[in-house]
Order: structure tokens, then sequence, then C-alpha cells
């Protein structure tokens, strides 16, 4: 790894290597010091904290601060967004995602029914600021992005792939890669998003599209939004569905007391996720 090597390559190993320390940072605490930090990854401490600013954005100590559940809780009370005004007041205008689609196209309750029937479906691993992900696509959009370093790419590809059952699947990166380029900060093509989901599915994905970066919304706001204030529980379970992670950003709901609640693709990327976000936002 050099600093010749392609960026989107740099930021998914250094996720790697941030995933490790991510993992001591939990174990050691507060106390943490960079010099046992860095020996325990094997590098220098100066070449760490390099390594670990340059992903993180801040260094190792802060963003600690960032992960823990007291972290969570504190960005539900000072940085949550009510979706009913954020819309009105510009919020999410201002959030980068909103700048790179050039369009928003969601299946019609008869396209999912057929669960793909009739669909070529491009499919290519990538690398991501947080590991590998799979990216699928139809010509009209993205429709699928997974991250694979908690689950495997095995299970990912089997996870995504076996949501629309019926599509014809080819592996094809070369033509997906402009809108994935984009869509992780390192290119310029706006990036659409084809939807396929149920109707219901479908308007809990758009009001997580209203969450800005740095921003933290619950479960219950979202099905208040949406017109469904009873239907927390199946609000839950459609985030959990989301197939695009991090552009359609359901990282960013949380339960009402502050917990982080679950990650379809492993709780530790949400975290991770939350945090980077975060220490951007302050930054």
């Amino acid at each position: 790894m050099t600093d010749q090597t392609p960026i989107a390559d740099r930021r998914s190993y250094h996720f790697e290597v941030m995933r490790r320390a991510i993992d001591l940072i939990d174990g050691m605490g507060p106390q943490a010091r960079l010099d046992d930090l860095a020996a325990a990854m094997q590098m220098s401490p100066a070449h760490f904290q390099r390594v670990f600013s340059e992903w993180a954005g801040v260094s190792p100590k802060r963003y600690q601060q960032y992960l823990t559940l007291g972290h969570a809780k504190a960005l539900l009370r000072e940085r949550f967004t009510t979706l009913e005004t954020a819309h009105a007041t510009g919020l999410s205008g201002s959030s980068r995602l909103h700048d790179l689609f050039l369009r928003w196209e969601a299946m019609s309750p008869g396209e999912w029914a057929r669960a793909g029937e009739g669909l070529t479906i491009s499919w290519g691993w990538f690398d991501s600021p947080f590991g590998p992900a799979l990216v699928t696509g139809t010509d009209r959009g993205i429709c699928g992005i997974a991250f694979a370093s908690e689950s495997g790419e095995d299970a990912v590809f089997a996870d995504l792939s076996g949501r629309w059952p019926l599509a014809a699947l080819t592996e094809d990166p070369a033509r997906l890669r402009p809108w994935v380029m984009s869509a992780f900060g390192a290119g310029t093509e706006p990036t659409p998003l084809f939807l396929i989901g149920a109707p219901f599915q479908i308007k809990v994905w758009e009001a997580l599209m209203q969450i800005p970066s740095g921003q933290v919304t619950t479960y219950s706001e979202i099905a208040a939004a949406i017109g469904h204030p009873g239907a927390v529980r199946a609000v839950g379970t459609a985030v959990g569905r989301n197939p695009v992670s991090f552009l359609i950003p359901c990282h960013r709901a949380l339960r009402k007391s502050g917990g982080l609640g679950g990650y379809h693709w492993g709780l530790p990327v949400k975290r991770a996720i939350l945090a980077w976000e975060a220490a951007r936002h302050d930054a």
C-alpha cells in the first residue's frame, strides 16, 4: 500500500486497519495512549496517527468519544432532526448526498411484486471507506450497496442478490464504477438510485434521505413523518431492509432511548459510520 494507490483503495485499506484499531480503542477505553495503540497495531506512533486521522478526520483519542453509547445519546439530544421540518428549513438540501442524485426512481408495486423479473442487474465489488462494498444497479441507477466487513462477501452477495430472485445478474463493475466513485466522494458524475421495494418501504427510505449527515432521528419520528405514527415496528423492519446502505442513511436512525439499535450489515459498521460522520461534522 503506497501513496500512489488509488484513493478508494487506500480508504478501504484504512478501514481494515481502523476496524482493528477501533476494537483496541474499545478495549483500552478512554485511557488509551497513542504509543500503546500504535504498538498494538505494529506501527510507529506517527504513522498510526497519520493513517487514523486521514480516515477518521480526528485523532484516535477523540474518535474514541464518538464510539460510545453516550455519544449516540448526545447526538440524539443535540442533533436530533425533526423530519417534518427538515426539508422546509433546508437541512436536507445542504446534505452532500442530495447534490449527487440526478433522479430518484422507485419501482411500481407491480414491478416489486415480480421480484425483479425482466430486470438485468449489474453487480461488482468495490473498495469503500467502510471496507469491501457490493454494489448492484440497473440501467436506471444503483439499487443496492452492502458492506461485507462483518458478514463476509459470500453472505452479503447471497443477501443482496436474493432480494430480486428473478432478475438476471451479471458481473459488470465497469458499468457501475462512475456512480460508485461519486457515491463515496471520489467522482463527479451524479448518482441515480433505482429503489426496489414495497411502497411502505420506499416511504421509509425517502424519509431517511431527509436526515442530514451528522444528524440523527428515531424510528418513531420516521413513523410520524410518513403518516403512520403507530407503525414504529414496521418502520424498524423497513429501515433494516434498506438495500442502498450509506446513500440512504439507515445508520442515522436510533432508538428513542438513544441506543444504536441494529444494522443489517453489522453494528460495528453502523458505529463506525456514525462516528466517522460526526467527526467530520465537528471538524
